[in-house]
This record gives structure tokens, sequence and C-alpha cells, in this order.
């Protein structure tokens, strides 16, 4: 609980009329994407990094925590507030301040949806690629935070790849701006990388520089249907082995397929074990010429059905097989774990079949589907919580979920990041030199443990 005099305060700061301390207003900000809540005291709603800076000057004074938010659709619980004391949405912070057709860039502020800035910059010719699976309701803010992805990293990289300035609010309420509006920059560290997938424990974004490209003049879907896993993972090295990097390459297992076709009968033959839906774009001829070459490359890895979208209407056809995914796991079960594993592009069907061995284990449905062209896989342990014993089974299987992706040289988080959900494991990857190394920035920018505290490490 916060007392009165803070939250007059607070108040003052922000207007009346943008703070929340009753009940049904906090519980809007308790969850998020997990099945995690915790309540706030108050949520505040700034509207530019002055009464943010102030914010956080009250909180380290007084000693309450903080807890950055855009539009809460995180998978890892990093923008929950676990330990009480007020959650700050920077939803207002929502202008497109400037698109700078000559230089390619725009300057954004954090509450930006990331649909409605690619929008906004495919008007004027330009291109943003980051997309995230949430990007019709995710914030730019919340992206650069969690290092957002999504089926395009595999040609175009992640968010980081794209952000070239920050300005942001540190946890004493210093405002700084790093790196800028050029290409090239060596001056100093580089803290805009070192901010993004900071998951809101270093410093609260108040605007945002990207890197923006032409946008493509054409693209091809293809949906290629395999015999096995292997012949689909096969298929990956084989296309990018042939010189040809896919704007997409997203893989589904045999169980996704199956939930898939039994809710909304797509006709996928029985004989498939596993799809990639493939997206190439660019100059109109070239991507006619990569679509044959691709089929040239992958038929003889045991495909068994090719099929190629001949305009935009048939490639949201064939996306709507991705698409209808979610809806169809919780004829499964309903509830579930949806994790985040990456490995090397070679060992998805070695992880695949560690996956199936951890699901016989624990009886319990494991679902996988993702981003083949990067390794990332998304595992969704399927679970009935109102059964006895079924989450402490689930959270069993997720570690060794975690330990199969290690042993193999990948990770246990491409996209989602660590926050509350990840926390517990974060020693089976890092070692604790690094993690000493991390705790000693976030101590020396957050001396009080204001902003975002227990996110990432164990505290």
């Amino acid at each position: 609980m916060l007392d009165a005099r803070i939250i007059e305060a607070l108040k003052n700061i922000v207007g009346a009329e943008n703070i929340a301390t009753e009940r049904q207003d906090l519980l809007c900000y308790s969850y998020d994407a997990t099945q995690m809540e915790y309540l706030p005291a108050a949520v505040v709603h700034p509207a530019n990094a002055q009464e943010i800076s102030s914010v956080l000057k009250l909180a380290n004074q007084e000693g309450f925590p903080v807890f950055p938010r855009g539009a809460g659709s995180g998978f890892s619980g990093g923008a929950l507030p676990k330990a009480g004391g007020i959650v700050l949405v920077t939803t207002r912070l929502n202008r497109i301040l400037r698109v700078d057709t000559e230089n390619l860039i725009a300057e954004v502020e954090p509450g930006v949806v990331t649909e409605q800035f690619q929008q906004a910059v495919e008007k004027l010719g330009l291109f943003y690629p980051p997309d995230p699976a949430s990007l019709k309701f995710s914030t730019l803010g919340g992206n650069v935070a969690e290092n957002a992805g999504g089926p395009r990293a595999v040609k175009y990289g992640c968010t980081k790849d794209f952000v070239m300035g920050l300005e942001v609010v540190l946890p004493t309420g210093a405002i700084i701006r790093t790196g800028g509006e050029t290409y090239k920059g060596v001056v100093g560290y580089d803290l805009t990388k070192l901010l993004c997938g900071s998951e809101g424990t270093l410093g609260i974004i108040t605007k945002i520089i990207f890197k923006l490209l032409p946008f493509p003049d054409a693209k091809k879907t293809m949906l290629t249907i395999f015999d096995s896993i292997d012949g689909a993972a096969k298929a990956v090295s084989a296309i990018i082995g042939g010189k040809i990097i896919p704007t997409t390459l997203e893989f589904m297992d045999h169980a996704t397929l199956q939930c898939v076709e039994r809710r909304f009968n797509l006709g996928i033959p029985p004989e498939g074990r596993a799809v990639l839906l493939i997206e190439v774009d660019g100059d109109r001829d070239l991507i006619e010429k990569q679509a044959q070459q691709i089929h040239d490359i992958i038929k003889p890895l045991g495909l068994v059905q090719f099929r190629a979208a001949k305009d935009n209407a048939e490639s949201e056809q064939l996306w709507k097989v991705r698409r209808l995914v979610s809806p169809s796991l919780r004829d499964v079960n309903p509830d579930k774990y949806n994790e985040d594993i990456v490995v090397p592009r070679s060992k998805v069907p070695d992880v695949i079949r560690l996956i199936e061995q951890i699901q016989l284990r624990y009886d319990i449905p494991i679902v996988n589907f993702g981003h083949a062209g990067d390794g990332n896989i998304h595992v969704n342990i399927m679970v009935n919580k109102s059964l006895p014993g079924m989450e402490k089974k689930a959270h069993e299987a997720i570690r060794e979920v975690f330990e199969a992706a290690l042993s193999l040289g990948g990770t246990m988080s491409g996209e989602h990041g660590v926050g509350l959900s990840k926390a517990p494991f974060i020693e089976l990857e890092l070692s604790p030199e690094q993690i000493a190394t991390m705790k000693a920035v976030k101590q020396a920018l957050d001396p009080n443990n204001i902003l975002n505290p227990g996110k990432m490490f164990p505290w």
C-alpha cells in the first residue's frame, strides 16, 4: 500500500485523472499474457519524459518500486508488479513524431502500436520489418524493452537491429539520449544496445529513433508439407545454403498440424508430418525465380505438397494455417505455458525429438511451432490447471525443455525475455560471473532497486 501523501504527490505529477487506485481499475494492470497476477498499489499514466522523471525521483525518495508497462502483451511477466508499488503505463506517449524519407529514419514515442507504425511508414513507401505476433496491440516501447522478434527476423533481424537511438529516463530520474540519427557512431559505450532487451530494468524509454528500409516490390508465399521433421529442417538449411534468405521460414510440427486440421479441416494430407511456410520478398522477377529454386531444392527432401500463392489473397489463405494454430490449441487442454527456446537451425529435429521424450515422460501434450529460419521454436506445454499436480509436472517439464535447448548449444528464450517466468532458470544458462556482471550494471544505474525489481534475476 502507498500512503495518502504519496498518492497526492503522484496526482500532482501526472494529474488526478491519470492515476488509478480503485481495485477494479488496478485489476486491469495486474496481469499480462502469462497466467500470473499481481495487484499494484496504484497505476499512473504520465504524458512525457519529465513526468516520468518526477515519478522516479519520488520513488527513490520514498522507496516504492515502479513497474513500466506498455500494452501488457508480454509472455514472461516482465511488466507485472510482483512487489506492489506502482505500474507506470506509457500508452499516453503515442505519437509518431516524424518520418524522414530522405534519411530513412523515424522518431516515435513508446506507446505507438507496432502495426499502426508499420502502416504509417508503408504509406510513404517505407518498411519497418520487425513483426511480433502481438503487433496489432503491442507497443514499440515494449518491443524495444523485450527486443521483440517475429517471423521476418530470419532475413531482417529483431527490433534491436532497427533501433538507432533512444531517449530514456534512468531509474534515478535522470533523462539521457543514446545513439542518434547516424548509421555509424562509436563514441563511448553502446548504451542503445544495452537498453534493448533490458526488460524495463535499466530505464524507461520515452522516444525511439528507428531505421527504416524501402518497401519491398513484391512477395511470394509458399506452403510446403513434408513427410518428416528431418526433411523440413534439411529444407531450411538447403534453402539458405542455396544463397536464398527468405523473409520468413515458419515451422509447424505434427502435433500442431493435427490441432489445426481437427478444428478447421484445411485439407492437410495425413502423411504430412511438418510444415514450412516460406515467404520471399524483393524484386518481382527475382522472387518468382527464387520460388522455383526453392521448389527444386526441397523436392528431394520428402516434400508431400507444395502450394505457391499467385496473389495477396492466396497468400492470406496460406498464412491461415499458421494463424489458426493458437485458437486450435485450446482443444488439447484449456491452459498453456508458451516458451520460446532457440537452437541452431540444424538442431531443430534434435530438440523436437528431445521434447517428444519429455512429453512421454510427463504425459503432458506439447505442441511445437515457430521460426525455423532462426531456430526459434515456440514450445506450448498444454495443461489443465484444475487437475491436481498438473502445474507441478508442467514446471518440471519446462525445466527439461530449457535443458534440452541448452544441451544443443541453444538458449531458453529468443524473444519473450526472462521476466518473472524464466528467472528461476537463469542459472541454467548464465554463469555466476555473467550474472554478477549484469547485476553490477543494474546496481550502477538503479542503486535503490526501484525500477522493475525482481525481473531477470532472483534478488
